[in-house]
């Protein structure tokens, strides 16, 4: 342990843009090999750990000063070798089956692999330099198109929200689209969307923002007039109840809360929309349906209860939407560190086989009778013959 500690602290003297760490001392170990990086923001620089297994790659975000400790604690009696990379350095370090270290330091320079890799630009949707007035009104943007330092988060997850989105519309070529945005709210994300459907993807749009709040129907219709969406307009209405008579393409629903996300669920199934994208908010509901004898452990503590019971709800959605006929994937929105409702629903209209179909309904009612549930957009749908 010391004699790594030691090697790890020499080369830690110096910025290291890459590790890799490489050759499991037992074939047990769940990483065949873990890749940490060197990142930065306008806020803030930190390494990022990438865990690779057979199939998957799971990642982890530390602070600079926290990777002494932290390689210890991945590489001693775990893993035999690793490589680094500094700007003027490239060290080799071995750890013999008796527990030696063999540390090996020679100069190179790897100012190249420093361009490839630690300082390439992440191509976001919403690129600095866009004068995009809803971001500059939210203050994420100056006006010159910059991101504020302090906004550099809120950038990031419009954009991961763009992204999403964007990763659904390239599928096809879209000349025009119909999009109800239930449960609007005042944030600008509406208005960021409808510039990323009109200016960047040259999409002619038809954008219903749907609210319960008359003040901010009348607001958000202020502004989009003074950002001349001339096909953005909002309307005051209750998410259970909402007529509309048209053909939907898209349904997307941000938080709206408790089982006003299942009603607009059912609103985008019953409408034939061909996307639907929801965050879900506060989910009630089921935590307090939730009975179970045989799982009680799940429901004796109330924290435990209460976050089981919102990824169960979940879970339920996105079966009831594939049993509907839609392909359905839950998705990490943003980091769980900024916000714990980070679940996004993102459902496509598909052909889902029959056996599929019956699969995901099966797996609902075991859940509903291990638990006692009665989920509300299972009745919706149910009482429609929608599944």
């Amino acid at each position: 342990m010391e004699n790594l500690k030691k090697s790890i602290d020499e080369m830690l003297n110096e910025e290291l843009f890459k590790i890799v760490i490489s050759n499991k001392a037992n074939k047990d170990l769940k990483y065949n090999k873990i890749v940490i990086s060197l990142k930065s923001s306008p806020k803030n620089t930190y390494y990022q750990i990438e865990k690779f297994t057979d199939k998957q790659v799971f990642h982890e975000n530390i602070e600079v000063d926290f990777l002494s400790d932290k390689l210890i604690e991945i590489i001693y009696e775990n893993y035999k070798q690793v490589a680094a990379w500094s700007l003027n350095n490239t060290y080799d370090l071995k750890i013999s089956k008796k527990g030696k270290v063999f540390l090996n330091k020679r100069k190179s320079d790897n100012s190249n692999l420093i361009k490839k890799g630690h300082n390439k630009e992440k191509n976001y949707i919403l690129k600095e330099g866009m004068i995009i007035e809803p971001l500059i009104d939210l203050g994420v943007f100056t006006k010159e198109g910059k991101v504020i330092n302090s906004k550099y988060d809120k950038y990031k997850q419009i954009n991961r929200f763009i992204e999403i989105i964007d990763d659904e519309i390239k599928k096809n070529d879209y000349k025009d689209l119909t999009i109800l945005d239930f449960g609007c709210g005042k944030s600008y994300l509406t208005f960021v969307l409808y510039y990323y459907f009109v200016k960047i993807k040259n999409i002619n749009v038809k954008m219903i923002g749907l609210d319960l709040k008359e003040d901010v129907i009348k607001k958000c219709n202020e502004i989009a007039k003074r950002y001349n969406y001339e096909n953005l307009h909002f309307e005051l209405g209750d998410i259970n109840g909402f007529k509309y008579t048209n053909k939907v393409d898209m349904v997307i629903t941000l938080h709206a809360c408790d089982t006003a996300t299942d009603y607009a669920l059912y609103n985008a199934v019953k409408w034939n929309s061909k996307m639907i994208f929801s965050v879900p908010c506060c989910q009630h509901e089921l935590n307090s349906q939730m009975k179970s004898d045989s799982l009680s452990i799940l429901t004796k503590y109330g924290i435990v209860q209460e976050r089981v019971a919102a990824l169960m709800t979940d879970s339920i959605r996105a079966n009831l939407l594939e049993c509907a006929g839609y392909k359905t994937q839950l998705l990490e929105f943003i980091d769980i560190a900024h916000s714990p409702k980070n679940i996004l629903i993102r459902a496509s209209k598909s052909n889902i086989n029959k056996d599929k179909k019956e699969k995901s309904l099966t797996e609902v009612h075991n859940l509903i009778n291990t638990f006692n549930f009665k989920p509300t957009l299972f009745n919706l749908l149910k009482n429609d013959n929608l599944i």
